[in-house]
């Protein structure tokens, strides 16, 4: 079963830059556990689907042009 993808490029790599961030304070900064929240946006931002963004009907990928 193949997901369709709701995130444009910008979104992506806004959420892959900021879940790298957010996973680095578990090794640097505070070391705290709460940086592995950084996991769900690296990991949407990787696969290119938020299952919010389907739960709202959202999308960030630009329309296809006729």
């Amino acid at each position: 079963m193949s997901v369709a993808k709701n995130e444009g490029q910008l979104d992506r790599a806004i959420r892959i830059g900021g879940g790298l961030v957010l996973l680095s304070l578990t090794y640097v900064g505070p070391r705290t556990p709460w940086g592995l929240l950084g996991l769900v946006p690296l990991v949407t931002g990787l696969v290119g689907f938020c299952p919010l963004y389907r739960a709202l009907g959202a999308t960030t990928r630009p329309r296809a042009r006729l």
